[in-house]
């Protein structure tokens, strides 16, 4: 299959695995409604940047040395479930944090979002199943190249998309408690999210 074949269907894999409800997601909205859209850039390019790092580490096999070593990957989703519930935590210690001026609730850092992903079940299966349907063993890196581009490209103004739905919030959720109830919200669909790790 040539590249303009392949084209198509991977940007149809990206834009739903990239667009749709995950920790990253959900994070970069409830950051948006905390922190703004400024104040969370770091935090959106960590998640590409991270993601890049992750898709080439797949590729060139770590994937493969998981499966052999079912201890390592038992480890990185104990991390995540932690590091999710860490984060979970965070949204409901700070649910009544003003939305003004630098008391508002900081977003991830760059390093922060970009080492989340080696623990984001999400984040694993949607490298691990791109490397394996759309990279083309006899033109590996150029095919690997176009997937890299796929997934930064598009997936740019997706998550972006769901951090200024979180800024778009501010001026409601400032009536009353409603950021409380706001970040309740997404601290449950944060724990929700840890459903993946815990499939077999």
């Amino acid at each position: 299959m040539g590249y303009w074949e392949t084209l198509l269907p991977l940007a149809g894999f990206v834009t739903v695995m990239t667009g749709t409800p995950g920790p990253n997601n959900l994070m970069l909205m409830a950051s948006g409604a905390n922190a703004g859209f400024r104040r969370s850039l770091p935090h959106i390019m960590g998640i590409l940047v991270g993601c890049q790092i992750l898709l080439f580490c797949v590729a060139l096999g770590l994937g493969q040395l998981l499966s052999r070593f079912p201890q390592l990957s038992l480890t990185l989703r104990i991390l995540g479930v932690l590091f999710l519930l860490y984060l979970a935590w965070q949204l409901v210690r700070h649910r009544h944090t003003p939305l003004r001026g630098d008391h508002r609730g900081a977003p991830l850092t760059f390093w922060q979002a970009a080492l989340f992903q080696w623990v984001n079940p999400k984040a694993w299966m949607m490298m691990v199943t791109a490397v394996a349907t759309y990279t083309d063993p006899v033109h590996f890196s150029a095919s690997l190249a176009l997937v890299a581009l796929c997934f930064f490209f598009l997936g740019l103004p997706l998550i972006s998309l769901w951090n200024l739905g979180g800024v778009a919030l501010q001026g409601w959720l400032q009536h009353g408690r409603r950021l409380g109830h706001f970040n309740l919200a997404m601290a449950a669909l944060l724990l929700l999210s840890l459903y993946p790790t815990f499939m077999p």
